[in-house]
């Protein structure tokens, strides 16, 4: 084997070109289905939770996460398996306690919600931060579709990133516009079979070139290998910050994204939408497991065969990209299509997620919220298909941006992916769970929640000393309800005391 052997066949153009048309076939047929804005938004509320945990799963698991793991395996070790013990609790607080509570609002966008409990004020600033943090999301995923697996796997020039953008946002756009979340589901759903067999089969091969596992797992901790912590705030990653960072981001996302709750509601009831979840974070487990075993495995198969890395470069320094390497050097023709269509097309699934949540949340909670005449719901239908473009051009041309952000995958993800995530809970928790909320303090709580997670995220640019990128979402969290009940406090003993002046 060797570096130059490392184009996709006919066989696999073939695939990838089928691939496409059947993408844009799937939002076709749906479009035919959607009858109104209920059906073109949430299925109609009667889509089966197995389909809608999948496609949850798919949609926040995303080609960047993929990536990443195998890559944060290679590159700093097991640690970061510490994390799936966090999955238990995670379960037993959405499935039991946000769930239940969400199901119960009568609302189709989550931010409704904010209003209804809060004030409009928080709903606003909850729809431009979900907005903000979606549309960057959206930018990582092409930006690493097309500058992390593309172009170096295919040996284009750098110039050709606008032009793979482009193409990958505009399949994309077409069939999310017109098939709406049917649409995205269904597709979801094919291809979260696509990428479990995907790591399974080069799993298989890699144990098969190196003689069974025994060739492969590792006898000894690599030295670029972070070392056991069970707890340190400044480590990378340690035990404890990996269960609690992990906690965090699923309950968190779980209890304030659009994307999130607008699965949610497009089940039956609060025992479906359970069943839902369930079989999304199982899906979430399994592979997160499975890719960090599929990283041991990538990080001895090209110990072995070193002449597949890119001339001077060492394995820890292409480990974000020893993944998509193999897919299109180690399997067969026609097989690496297939994977490396569906590693495409799981950036193309978070992404119609992303432009399907996005667009409804400025339908209902600026347009809708703000309009004096009401529309037809055959114009509804066509104005989200129109804001579902306007969407997808604005990331690609967003997407060109992101590159210049320091850090591997993993960190990537999260100094700029998550960096609302904890803000963004914020006002939700306050909505859920705390009576008589205080709608400036709400407001002014979950802007000091931004402020905490900016300062972590960029703390080694800002103060020269790194802090964990995992504490981001926690604290920012604890940050913005703490002020925000602080607030509150002050606020309402002021409004007591203008009162009781006013009596006297």
């Amino acid at each position: 084997m060797d570096a130059t052997v490392n184009l996709l066949s006919v066989w696999d153009w073939i695939v990838i070109v089928f691939y496409g048309l059947v993408m844009l076939g799937v939002g076709w047929y749906y479009s035919k289905r959607n009858k109104d804005i209920k059906d073109y938004m949430l299925g109609g509320r009667q889509m089966k939770p197995w389909a809608v945990g999948l496609s949850l799963f798919a949609t926040l698991f995303s080609a960047i996460t993929y990536l990443s793991l195998p890559g944060e395996m290679i590159k700093n070790g097991p640690m970061y398996w510490s994390m799936l013990l966090a999955f238990p609790l995670v379960y037993y607080v959405v499935a039991w306690w946000l769930i239940p509570v969400i199901m119960k609002q009568p609302v189709s966008s989550a931010y409704e919600l904010l209003e209804i409990k809060i004030g409009l004020s928080v709903r606003m600033l909850g729809s431009i931060l979900f907005l903000l943090l979606r549309l960057i999301w959206m930018a990582v995923i092409i930006y690493m579709v097309a500058e992390k697996i593309i172009i170096p796997i295919m040996g284009w020039s750098e110039g050709t990133a606008l032009w793979v953008s482009l193409a990958i946002g505009a399949i994309t756009i077409v069939y999310t516009s017109m098939g709406g979340l049917r649409g995205v589901v269904f597709t979801d759903v094919m291809q979260t079979f696509i990428l479990f067999f995907g790591a399974l089969l080069a799993l298989y091969l890699i144990n098969r070139d190196m003689g069974g596992v025994s060739g492969w797992w590792p006898t000894t901790w690599s030295e670029n290998w972070a070392g056991w912590t069970f707890f340190d705030t400044r480590a990378r990653v340690s035990f404890l910050t990996a269960i609690w960072g992990m906690f965090a981001w699923y309950v968190c996302t779980a209890g304030s994204d659009q994307m999130a709750i607008q699965r949610y509601l497009s089940t039956r009831d609060a025992q479906a939408a359970r069943k839902m979840y369930l079989a999304s974070l199982v899906s979430n487990f399994l592979v997160l497991a499975l890719l960090g075993v599929l990283g041991l495995a990538l990080l001895a198969f090209f110990q072995k065969h070193s002449l597949l890395l890119s001339p001077g470069r060492s394995i820890t320094q292409e480990a974000d990209l020893l993944l998509p390497r193999f897919i299109v050097t180690g399997l067969p023709g026609g097989l690496s299509g297939l994977i490396f269509a569906g590693l495409m097309a799981a950036a193309m699934s978070s992404l119609s997620s992303g432009v399907n949540s996005s667009c409804l949340v400025i339908s209902r909670d600026f347009l809708a919220r703000f309009r004096k005449k009401e529309m037809s719901s055959k114009d509804e239908v066509v104005l989200a298909k129109r804001i579902s473009l306007l969407i997808g051009l604005f990331v690609v041309l967003l997407s060109l941006l992101v590159g210049h952000v320091k850090g591997n995958l993993l960190e990537l993800t999260y100094k700029t992916v998550n960096l609302l995530t904890g803000p963004l809970f914020v006002p939700f928790f306050i909505a859920l769970f705390i009576k008589n909320a205080n709608e400036r303090a709400t407001f002014i709580g979950t802007l000091a929640a931004v402020l905490a997670s900016s300062l972590i995220s960029f703390s080694q640019e800002i103060f020269g000393t790194a802090v964990s990128f995992l504490w981001m979402i926690p604290v920012s969290f604890i940050v913005g309800v703490g002020s925000s009940l602080f607030l509150g406090w002050i606020f309402n003993k002021k409004a007591n005391n203008l009162q009781a002046g006013r009596r006297h």
